[in-house]
């Protein structure tokens, strides 16, 4: 079980951790601010810092097989007999900060749009977001004044969790079709943008949506029959 550090903190660029394994998928740590692969959102990558000054790249980062394990995969092959060491784990923050901004655009972009969300992904710099609607009405121009307007109003953006229960009462809180929430702690984390959009979600935000910067609606994409693709990316 690996310590998730940034679950409580997205601001958190290190912390120190103790290498638990190494094998060939990776290197696990007892802690972690390495947020990994899922939700649509890529891997962090950076570095871990030994205490002799030795860093070692991390490229991305995985699930583990096992419930609550993250995977570090590093450049190169690791030495199992770095577990029991001590050291620094140290995201690439610029990258990360950009991902953050980008996941909570798209929760923004979610919120003007009132059909479900059948896919998604985040790069660096841009994200997609794919909904049901067997006919668009969509127009890249409006959407991008709408975005930009609710960047620039600078909404709270909190995470809170609520029971399993309280969200099977309130199935609308899923705006997802391809993928639930995760389940089986018993309570599930919901990302509040402050009068705007509230649904579950595990990955990492910034702080308010004013942090987004300005964005723009580079393309909306017919992908098949029933759904419509908006392609959105930092404008500037």
């Amino acid at each position: 079980m690996t310590e998730e550090v940034f679950r409580q903190d997205a601001y958190a660029r290190s912390c120190e951790a103790r290498v638990t394994a190494v094998d060939e998928a990776g290197i696990r740590l007892d802690r972690t601010v390495f947020y990994p692969l899922g939700g649509g959102q890529p891997g962090d990558s950076g570095e871990l810092v030994l205490h002799d000054g030795t860093a070692i790249r991390i490229v991305d980062t995985r699930k583990g097989a096992a419930p609550d394990e993250i995977v570090h995969v590093p450049e190169a092959s690791a030495d199992p007999a770095l577990a029991g060491s001590g050291v620094t784990a140290r995201i690439d923050w610029d990258r990360r900060h950009r991902l953050m901004r980008i996941h909570t655009c798209l929760h923004l972009l979610c919120s003007l749009i009132p059909a479900p969300v059948t896919g998604g992904s985040i790069r660096d710099g841009s994200g997609r977001l794919d909904f049901d609607l067997p006919e668009s009405t969509l127009d890249k121009q409006d959407l991008t004044t709408r975005l930009n307007r609710l960047v620039a109003e600078d909404h709270p953006v909190n995470p809170r969790w609520i029971s399993e229960e309280e969200l099977d009462a309130n199935p609308s809180l899923v705006r997802t079709m391809s993928v639930a929430p995760p389940r089986g702690r018993g309570s599930v984390r919901l990302l509040d943008i402050e009068g705007v959009d509230l649904q579950p979600c595990g990955g990492t935000h910034v702080a308010s949506t004013g942090e987004i910067g300005p964005v723009r609606v580079t393309k909306i994409e017919k992908k098949g029959r029933q759904n419509r693709r908006v392609i959105v990316a930092f404008d500037g």
